[in-house]
């Protein structure tokens, strides 16, 4: 048993062969039975991968909007491609808050989301130097925007190319966003655990 770790659960789009509608109403009795999910999720739209049917993935997506918006619950969206049609979903069944997973859209959706309640979460990528949008989001941002992940397995950091990615290098992706914003790595560890605390109710 791990106090410190909480559990989401949802239909991903890159799963989207497998998925029946029979699995919408275990996601709800699932929701119902365990009573421990602080998140619906991980559910989104994934338009990078050309082989995934748009219609259905919007169909599974939005029925995931108004379960979390019906269980009062946030939201872990994935948005490959597809920040702009996440956005006009999210706008659709507000109020809902949650968090765009490794987020990789523009400056002016992150300032979208972020109106809607929305955060936006960073990972592996923004520790290359090459990524300078990202890196540009991560000093411009507000600070209580901005949750810090690894995506782990996948996504390895700068320096880790060709690893599995792990859970403690969470530790990494912090420092990185302390040098990008000019801050010491334990304020900048600070805001973002603060910032998943209230996102997913996990205040006290």
């Amino acid at each position: 048993d791990q106090p410190d770790l909480h559990p989401a659960y949802g239909l991903h789009p890159m799963y989207l062969a497998e998925h029946r509608p029979v699995h919408m109403d275990q996601l709800r009795l699932l929701l119902d039975q365990q009573g421990d999910a602080i998140a619906v999720g991980e559910s989104g739209l994934d338009y990078y991968l050309e082989d995934l049917d748009r219609n259905l993935q919007q169909e599974y997506f939005e029925a995931q909007l108004a379960l979390a918006r019906e269980r009062e619950l946030p939201v872990i969206l994935h948005a490959r491609r597809a920040h702009e049609p996440v956005l006009h979903a999210v706008r659709r069944f507000q109020p809902l808050r949650g968090v765009i997973h490794s987020y990789a859209g523009s400056a002016e959706q992150a300032r979208q989301f972020i109106d809607l309640g929305f955060m936006l979460g960073f990972g592996g990528p923004i520790t290359y130097p090459r990524a300078q949008r990202l890196r540009e989001l991560i000093r411009s941002l507000p600070l209580e925007s901005i949750l810090a992940e690894t995506d782990a397995p996948d996504q390895p950091l700068c320096g880790h190319q060709g690893q599995r990615n792990e859970p403690a290098r969470l530790v990494e992706v912090v420092k990185v966003m302390a040098e990008l914003r000019s801050v010491d790595p334990a304020e900048m560890a600070a805001a973002t655990t603060a910032n998943a605390r209230r996102m997913f109710g996990l205040e006290g």
